[in-house]
């Protein structure tokens, strides 16, 4: 460890195994931020800690639950031994769900709104102490959906936990402005990643060519674009900008549909 590894930023990223968490992980990374990376299983982040490590930047593993409180309290804490602090969180991580209004059971509806509601806010709170604590100022960005703000059918459960994840940021931005701490989230549409939900859909020609009809830059996005938009709300050029989400979708919601 040298001086300059040192004083960089660091950047904890949930979900960094893959898809848009693993590239928003190495975009931080090339703009120069340590990164501490979580997933169920550190062993599935082994592919995602060698690109950040070869683009010369210190990398913490790290196992999180978001259904567990310890888990999330272990991860904090850990993240900042090992790198000595904390200055941007990205909330990437969380749980996706299909089914019927009809059909939804309570077991269905904690499933997904512990992770994507409950742990996400414990561990933003987690980091906003660190924060404020330390007398630092910081950005947190959650990854949230087109869902969150057009409705679709059996996607209830995703579409309110993650649209609860927008009132979350809005309220956050204005109690945490005064500790220099700015919260955003950016809202991706339907994209192609290597995320494994996304592999049918994404190698049927049928469904990808609907799916662009729908979008009026006829482009489907990318990891990489979300990852682009998450880099630059933590960055410089973002300080006035908190409270707000982004959606990143080639226009789709602009025309009333989220999928």
């Amino acid at each position: 460890m040298n001086n300059q590894q040192e004083s960089r930023p660091t950047a904890l990223i949930t979900g960094a195994s893959y898809g848009v968490g693993a590239a928003t992980a190495l975009s931080l990374a090339r703009q120069g931020h340590n990164v501490a990376l979580t997933a169920t299983k550190c062993s599935n982040l082994d592919k995602t800690r060698s690109a950040a490590e070869a683009l010369g930047v210190r990398v913490a593993t790290l196992e999180l639950d978001l259904t567990a409180q310890a888990s999330i309290e272990a991860a904090v804490d850990q993240a900042v031994a090992e790198l000595g602090r904390l200055d941007v969180l990205v909330n990437n991580a969380g749980a996706h769900g299909r089914k019927p209004a009809l059909d939804i059971t309570r077991e269905d509806w904690d499933a997904i709104f512990e992770p994507n509601l409950t742990g996400t806010f414990f561990l933003t709170q987690k980091f906003g102490r660190h924060l404020i604590e330390a007398k630092r100022p910081g950005s947190i960005v959650s990854i949230t959906s087109t869902h969150a703000v057009r409705g679709a059918p059996f996607r209830l459960m995703y579409g309110v936990s993650k649209a609860a994840i927008h009132q979350v940021t809005q309220m956050l931005a204005i109690e945490w402005a005064p500790h220099g701490i700015r919260v955003n989230a950016v809202a991706p549409g339907r994209m192609m990643t290597d995320s494994p939900t996304r592999q049918q859909t994404a190698n049927d020609p049928n469904y990808v060519e609907a799916m662009l009809k729908k979008i009026p830059l006829h482009r489907m996005p990318t990891a990489e674009d979300c990852a682009a938009a998450v880099t630059f709300l933590c960055s410089p050029g973002a300080a006035s900008i908190t409270g707000q989400v982004l959606l990143i979708d080639g226009g789709l919601t602009v025309q009333g549909s989220a999928s």
